[in-house]
């Protein structure tokens, strides 16, 4: 259960005199099914658990109490007991909040315990997947109503410069005060605080700052000095974390010999101002983040001999979270998430209860017990969201016109020649998923679903012109702006209708083909050609064929199974709608996509030596994880995908399973299958999308090992699997 605990003054009698005792107001989640981040809401008051009324609730109620259970807003509700019935006392009844109270305790109801419903009126609240700052435990959570608490930080800087540059990376720490801004004295003032302030700043270091500039500047300033105080041990993820004292008489007077606390932070190379400095990113690091939207969050994933592995979430915490996103460069985390929230890992799982002090340089410094088989599954890895710098990004690019703020048609702010800012279009060709990532991540809008090159379905009232074509991205880079485009727009269709669109989603599909399978599977086939009728029309044999006598004669096949298992989070569906799927008659059943994998066999310096083909599938829920139902089947025009936690399964034996290897001269190849080659359908993690093996062709028979995901390996042993020389003799080395 996700439980928070806020400390609650309690008005008494009928002239709202506050008592001086507080009263422990508890929230959590519960119930089922459902996700970490939804479920039936629960009060703990008086010393008993009790539920909610639904009614009169609404979006604002949920707000409220999201932002309590430390969420940090609600996306919906639900209403007659959605997540069962709960037990005990009915608390609250026909509450209605504003959304922006500190607590549901001061939104209008009934009253305490005064209610006329039953539990089958029980409320449930579903609250977006982004957790307030400020919790020394993701899952235990304890923010005082306090009107001192420390709920923003901020560094401003003084200088010009600085005041242009992004990211901000020193300057006066300020915390947010009512209506204001106020300064911390820096009398005792320690490089441990500072440490903390640049990790939730977004940087992992903090460096000497010169004072003397300073002291000049705060000498001419009126400063109002919140705080006298700090004393972090410098693992905190968060200024409220930390011991603080605060003024509560004249606070101009209340730091005696001192001035306003000033803090410089060393940026991770990925916001360094210098090349040089960007240039160590590229150094070998044995962790990494994968399946994220967004830099700075993702599954965790440490490098163990040539081979990356997962961690365990058993006992995994911000501590350990932080060091990390530390060591990558980033600040401290933000959010320490368990149970795969990030999408399922592969391979072996190297790590469980990893316990930090939040000091360390690597994780690998950390204490952590190793795994044994029945501890840990890839449905417990651990993930996490670290807090990056503010590059003001999402400022540059906005979407307009879709039906909800996660899609719609993509305008930028563009600078003129003569300095001036005005907001227009980009041209829609060539635009595609990539494009689409960039624009997403920008807007923390997640994943891409769609990249769109016409829009003119959309709300067009307040259109712009064109300012902007030939947009190439990559699909890793942090804003547009940062993607190849051409110096003056140059576009065929320049109408509003054919600008770039982009569809974005919380949430992805990451499918992965399973690579032992592929080497368990792999034999050669000399197949007769009157068995390869219904092949040749699906375009499954190489050119050569067609000048084959047939029916006589046969094809040499390479053959494997190919298992592809979806273990992102959400399912896997074919882009086009069924009126376009294509009817196959040959294999009795219409494919939803067109080309969903590329199957080739190279040379080692990536020369394709056999055609291979392009396979167009059929994709359906073949089995699935425990627990998991099938949704998806081809059978009977029926909708077609993959769910999350089930696999496609296209076995050695059915036709075009295979490479067309008749042409083949015997040596030493890589055998590589590609899975949604060409973006078609967005997924949270492309990276994995390729899988290899080295081969061995003697003429007559095949040798395949080293089958491994594209990015399951270290540099190092990448490079020694493309030198690979062959075996000398049967055995495999």
């Amino acid at each position: 259960l996700l439980t928070h605990s806020v400390t609650q003054w309690v008005p008494q009698g009928v002239l709202g005199i506050w008592d001086t005792c507080p009263e422990t107001l508890r929230f959590r989640l519960s119930g089922f099914p459902r996700k970490h981040n939804e479920g039936r809401i629960e009060v703990f008051y008086k010393g008993e658990w009790g539920t909610i009324c639904d009614d009169d609730f609404s979006l604002a109620n949920a707000h409220v109490l999201c932002r309590q259970l430390g969420f940090v807003s609600a996306t919906g509700w639900a209403h007659s007991a959605k997540y069962g019935k709960g037990t005990g006392k009915i608390w609250l009844d026909n509450v209605q909040c504003s959304g922006s109270e500190r607590s549901v305790s001061v939104c209008k109801s009934r009253g305490w315990g005064n209610s006329d419903c039953t539990h089958d009126e029980d409320a449930g609240v579903i609250c977006k997947d982004e957790r307030l700052p400020g919790y020394v435990d993701s899952n235990v959570i304890e923010v005082l109503v306090d009107e001192n608490k420390v709920e923003e930080v901020r560094l401003r800087p003084v200088f010009t410069i600085a005041t242009k540059r992004m990211p901000v990376t020193e300057g006066v720490v300020e915390v947010k005060n009512k209506d204001g801004w106020a300064q911390i004295c820096d009398n005792g003032w320690t490089p441990k605080n500072s440490r903390v302030v640049c990790g939730m700043m977004g940087f992992p270091h903090e460096k000497k700052v010169n004072k003397n500039f300073y002291k000049l500047y705060a000498e001419r300033q009126k400063n109002h000095f919140l705080v006298h105080s700090v004393a972090c041990l410098g693992t905190e993820v968060h200024l409220a974390a930390c011991p603080l004292e605060f003024n509560y008489g004249n606070a101009t007077e209340s730091c005696p010999g001192g001035m306003p606390a000033v803090v410089s932070c060393v940026p991770g190379p990925l916001y360094a101002q210098s090349t040089a400095m960007r240039k160590k990113l590229k150094m070998q690091s044995t962790v990494r983040l994968k399946g994220g939207a967004k830099y700075g969050e993702g599954r965790v994933e440490v490098l163990k001999g040539s081979e990356w592995g997962t961690i365990c979430d058993d006992r995994w915490n911000l501590l350990s979270a932080s060091v990390v996103c530390r060591e990558l460069g980033f600040g401290s985390a933000k959010e320490a998430l368990t149970g795969a929230r990030m999408g399922q890992g592969l391979g072996p799982i190297y790590m469980n209860e990893v316990q930090c002090t939040g000091h360390e340089r690597s994780l690998w410094n950390c204490r952590y017990k190793n795994i044994t088989a029945e501890d840990c599954k890839h449905t417990e890895d651990a993930s996490l969201r670290c807090n990056v710098p503010y590059m003001g990004y999402e400022k540059t690019v906005r979407i307009l016109g879709g039906r909800s703020r996660y899609e719609g048609r993509v305008e930028v702010l563009r600078t003129e020649t003569n300095e001036t800012l005005r907001w227009g279009l980009i041209c829609g060709e060539g635009w595609g998923t990539e494009e689409a990532m960039v624009v997403c991540r920008q807007l923390g809008l997640g994943y891409a679903n769609h990249g769109l090159q016409e829009t003119w379905y959309w709300d067009s009232s307040n259109v712009t012109e064109m300012v902007m074509s030939g947009v190439k991205c990559t699909g890793d880079e942090m804003s547009l702006s940062q993607c190849q485009h051409h110096r003056t727009v140059n576009c065929q269709k320049a109408a509003a209708r054919f600008s770039a669109g982009v569809i974005c989603s919380e949430t992805a599909s990451d499918l992965v083909l399973n690579a032992p399978l592929v080497q368990q599977t792999t034999y050669i086939e000399d197949r007769p050609l009157h068995m390869l009728y219904c092949a040749a029309e699906e375009d499954c044999l190489s050119k050569s064929a067609a000048k084959a006598n047939w029916p006589y004669g046969h094809r040499r096949l390479l053959r494997f199974s190919s298992q592809i298992h979806n273990i992102g989070r959400a399912d896997f569906r074919p882009k086009a709608g069924r009126h376009s799927w294509v009817w196959h008659a040959c294999h009795g059943h219409y494919h939803s996509m067109d080309i969903f994998t590329h199957y080739d066999l190279m040379s080692a310096n990536g020369t394709k030596v056999a055609e291979g083909h392009k396979a167009s599938f059929c994709l359906e829920d073949t089995d699935c994880d425990e627990g998991v139902s099938k949704r998806y089947e081809c059978a009977n025009f029926g909708e077609q995908g993959i769910t999350v936690g089930c696999w496609d399964l296209y076995r050695h034996d059915i036709d075009c399973q295979w490479i067309d290897i008749t042409d083949v001269k015997p040596g030493n190849y890589i055998l590589q299958v590609v899975i949604n080659p060409n973006y078609e359908v967005a997924e949270s993690d492309f990276t994995n999308n390729a899988m290899k093996c080295n081969c061995k062709y003697d003429g007559h028979r095949i040798w395949v090992h080293n089958c491994h995901i594209g990015d399951a390996f270290s540099e190092e042993a990448e490079k020694k699997f493309e030198k690979y020389p062959g075996q000398l003799n049967n055995q495999i080395s």
